[in-house]
């Protein structure tokens, strides 16, 4: 059996942002408006500079107007809150996004949910999920990771998923029951599977489409995969690296690639998989929330 197509993120990723950029220059010659996104950041984790780094860039480069709050790390909770309050009345900001995790003084849960539901770009808001979970997707900012991950499935299996066998093994609010969502709006029989379900192996070898967001590293193995599914990694796990010198380590899925790439019909790398998706669909969601704030008429949705 030949190896599995690679699905290239990083360039679906890009034809989806050409597209925002082409949006977001007709809002601004139609409106004199530019989307505008807002993100907070709390402390220094390294991960979160680089994610909001790269999420910063990408906006820059769609023609946003793009603010960034750095703030140390011990940040009082009330001057978060404050800030949130502030970027909910500011008319040029069209999406709020706080970097998570936050400091273990702040109620990640009492930020979110100060968050407008209208601006809340990472679909995390309860207004969002429930629209989501109630089959309005039309009507919600869906989270970002789930969107993508939908796109690079209908760019390769085809834009109807009607009938397949999903096995989304994940349960979190982030990925695994967004994701179960999106997927039995587009008709799917989907099972949400974790770290506890029995018979685990052969529960994903029922899949036609594989998501796996369980963050374990290669927890699926090669042998749990269906002859000719679809496979979309979401991990992005840190392990050891020896081989590259004392100290390394080198960025792994939740699946075991070497073995999976062998028995998948396509499967996403880690990284260049999934990670270049979710940015592409914060710019989405960014436009998406800036043309409804401004009273516009929806355009051709992008998932």
């Amino acid at each position: 059996m030949p190896e599995a197509k690679i699905i290239d993120g990083k360039a679906i990723a890009e034809s989806v942002r050409d597209e925002i950029t082409r949006r977001s220059a007709a809002l601004l010659d139609s409106s004199g408006k530019r989307p505008g996104l807002a993100v907070v950041l709390v402390g220094e984790d390294p991960a979160s500079q680089v994610y909001v780094r790269n999420k910063d860039r990408a906006a820059e480069a769609c023609g946003f107007h793009s603010v960034k709050h750095t703030l140390p790390a011990e940040t009082a909770e009330s001057d978060i809150l404050a800030l949130v309050e502030r970027l909910n009345e500011d008319p040029d900001i069209h999406g709020i996004l706080v970097q998570l995790p936050l400091p273990d003084h702040i109620d990640e849960s009492k930020v979110l949910r100060l968050i407008r539901p209208e601006k809340d770009v990472d679909g995390f808001h309860p207004v969002n999920v429930g629209l989501l979970t109630a089959g309005e997707r039309a009507s919600a900012l869906v989270p970002c990771t789930p969107a993508g991950s939908l796109v690079l499935l209908k760019r390769t299996i085809g834009e109807s998923l009607s009938g397949l066998n999903a096995v989304v093994v994940g349960r979190s609010n982030i990925v695994g029951k967004p994701m179960a969502s999106l997927l039995l709006q587009e008709s799917c029989t989907v099972t949400i599977a974790h770290s506890r379900t029995k018979n685990l192996p052969d529960v994903v070898r029922a899949a036609d489409i594989v998501v796996a967001a369980v963050g374990r590293p290669e927890m699926i193995q090669g042998d749990w995969i269906k002859p000719g599914a679809t496979v979309i990694d979401v991990g992005i796990n840190r392990i050891p690296a020896p081989e590259r010198g004392e100290g390394k380590t080198r960025l792994v899925g939740d699946v075991s690639f070497e073995d999976a790439v062998k028995v998948a019909g396509a499967i996403t790398p880690v990284p260049g998989g999934v990670g270049p998706m979710t940015i592409a669909m914060l710019m989405v969601n960014t436009l998406t929330a800036a043309r409804r704030l401004l009273g516009l008429t929806e355009e051709a949705p992008l998932f």
